[in-house]
């Protein structure tokens, strides 16, 4: 699509997008993004705009939030779901010690910042590479490494008393 009629369209209907998509996800911020989202994908049209103009761009948008709030549904599904495997898979044995253990781990892994937690997760517990990783949260497979980098030397360091600790009784 050429920068003129991009503006154009821009001009034309970014404000109502605007309080379209915010009125979908409830978000200022990622009302912004999704409309963001939207003039990039119309800047990367090569077909011409259909007969009802507004229409379409709406069409467009609406598609946009829908599948913006699956994927969300979707992350927060995902990550209830990770802290009950997680939680029961430290939760199996009845040592006192590994029961402690679990719980600091817990603790741990849930005062990461969301980015670093879903790294360090889907590497440790899905095995996936950084290559999958920067595909599926659509980020650099360096940012995905320093994440994970980032996250383990939080949990070395909330960990390393109760590792200590455990060490002295043995």
């Amino acid at each position: 699509m050429k920068d003129e009629e991009l503006e154009r369209l821009y001009d034309a209907h970014a404000s109502g997008l605007f309080r379209y998509f915010a009125a979908i996800v409830k978000c200022e911020a990622d009302a912004r993004d999704l409309l963001q989202e939207l003039f990039i994908k119309l800047a990367r049209e090569k077909a011409v705009l259909a007969e009802c103009e507004k229409a379409w761009i709406y069409r467009m948008g609406h598609n946009l939030a829908v599948d913006w709030l699956r994927r969300r549904k979707t992350r927060a599904d995902y990550e209830l779901r990770s802290a009950d495997e997680v939680g029961a898979m430290f939760s199996l044995t009845e040592d006192p010690d590994a029961k402690v253990l679990a719980s600091q781990l817990e603790q741990a892994l849930a005062s990461l910042p969301e980015d670093q937690r879903t790294v360090t997760e889907l590497k440790l517990w899905q095995g996936m590479t950084f290559e999958e990783i920067a595909e599926t949260q659509r980020i650099p497979a360096n940012t995905a490494a320093s994440r994970y980098r980032y996250a383990l030397d939080k949990l070395r360091s909330l960990l390393r008393p109760l590792y200590q600790e455990l060490k002295q009784e043995t």
